[in-house]
């Protein structure tokens, strides 16, 4: 099978990571010809690492080498990029988040079926180890079935970078880590959204918003609270799922944590109240020693191939795309009523 030869679009932090880290992981399949950055910094750190610099984007999109591009630019740049390249011919992997809203999506949709070309966003946290034990939970239904999730990520530092803090840039801690934290929720439970209730912070001060709150009801009746936050010196755990028989906490990535689930045992004694503060309860005290077990993490393995591996497949096979751009379409959709529910209270 032949070598995709591939470009990217935006040295930035995530460009130069799929130029240096992800791409090369798949040698045998892919080669990154070269680089293309409006700044002529980049652009020399590229040269520095030994690849080739492109000085235009229509250079890019002329070189008749280049089967494929990566665009890491900012993101109300993506559409018109990924517009471009599709109409010259190359296939396309975009940075999430893909757009600035559904009808951005849905103008590079039509352009990548009129071309045939291969257009996939890099929804890469769907490969996380956490995410994976929690997938692996509500499927197994190690719990019991899980009908509340809770799903954060919390830091202390801000908004990070120079454009995440312009509205024009499509800026902000939804597009930013939400794009994340609602492909993975949408991707895990397979129901359509029935309500959204949100609420996004502006308490640093910026023009987009440094964090936000959401809670999603499924029609299937799970519920969801996604958490994105930038001012939390403390932070709450990155996964809290409460099943019919049991609760599961994922503490951070590095995978701490517990489940405790309960033994269906009939023969235990009841819980015996406790003093809480200047009174009694039996609602709040803990089960007896019999009523629970404490259970093993499943491993985080997936049951699919990584996202460059897939995309390969994609090109030369016209195998089917694990990351599906109607999938995304779902999470633009639904950042698209996080927005409204906001601007409607």
């Amino acid at each position: 099978m032949s070598i995709i030869n591939f470009a990217v679009i935006g040295y930035g932090g995530m460009g130069s990571y799929h130029a240096h880290n992800l791409i090369p992981a798949e040698s045998t399949r892919f080669h990154v010809a070269g680089t293309y950055d409006i700044s002529g910094e980049r652009q020399q750190i590229s040269k520095g690492k030994g690849l080739h610099i492109y000085t235009s984007l229509d250079e890019v999109l002329t070189d008749e080498n280049i089967e494929a591009v990566l665009i890491a630019t900012p993101n109300d740049s993506h559409k018109e990029i990924a517009i471009r390249a599709l109409r010259a011919g190359k296939h396309v992997v975009c940075e999430k988040p893909v757009a600035m809203n559904t009808q951005e999506l849905d103008e590079i949709l039509a352009v990548a079926e009129e071309t045939g070309k291969v257009f996939m966003v890099h929804q890469n946290r769907r490969w996380d180890p956490d995410f994976l034990i929690i997938r692996q939970l509500y499927q197994n239904k190690m719990i019991g079935d899980i009908f509340q999730i809770e799903s954060r990520v919390q830091g202390a530092n801000g908004i990070p970078g120079d454009w995440r803090h312009l509205e024009k840039h499509g800026g902000g801690m939804l597009l930013d880590w939400g794009v994340h934290l609602l492909d993975q929720l949408l991707w895990l439970v397979d129901s359509p959204v029935q309500s959204v209730h949100s609420d996004l912070s502006y308490i640093l001060g910026d023009e987009v918003d440094d964090g936000f709150m959401s809670f999603i009801t499924f029609e299937n009746g799970v519920k969801a609270l996604v958490e994105v936050g930038t001012t939390n010196y403390t932070k709450l755990p990155r996964w809290y799922v409460k099943g019919l028989e049991g609760t599961a906490k994922i503490n951070d990535w590095d995978l701490s944590g517990e489940i405790i689930a309960a033994t269906g045992r009939t023969d235990v004694a009841a819980p015996t109240p406790i003093q809480a503060g200047v009174g009694l309860t039996k609602t709040m005290a803990p089960p007896s020693e019999e009523a629970t077990e404490k259970l093993t993490f499943p491993a985080p393995k997936a049951d699919f191939v990584p996202f460059y591996q897939n995309f390969y497949k994609v090109v030369r096979e016209g195998a089917e795309p694990i990351v599906k751009n109607q999938e995304v379409r779902k999470v633009m959709k639904l950042i698209d009523d996080i927005f409204k529910s906001c601007q409607k209270g």
